[in-house]
């Protein structure tokens, strides 16, 4: 999982499977879900983050991942 801010627009995109998305859904409005072929949900793309997220930390609480890195 790999989370991808953009602050030239403000938005924040969530890669949940290395795949690429063929269907995109809006679920509420700046809020799409992208999904794979297969109707798997691959991304999720958030528009206005920072007035929509709060994007101050990440916590993480119990995932079971052999890796955490902060990329620049």
């Amino acid at each position: 999982m790999i989370f991808n801010y953009y602050p030239d627009t403000d938005s924040l995109y969530i890669d949940l499977l290395d795949k690429p998305g063929v269907e995109a859904l809006e679920v509420r409005p700046g809020v799409v879900l992208d999904f794979d072929e297969a109707g798997t949900l691959v991304g999720i793309d958030i528009d206005h983050a920072s007035v929509n997220v709060d994007l101050k930390s990440i916590q993480v609480r119990s995932l079971p991942t052999r890796e955490v890195a902060l990329v620049a």
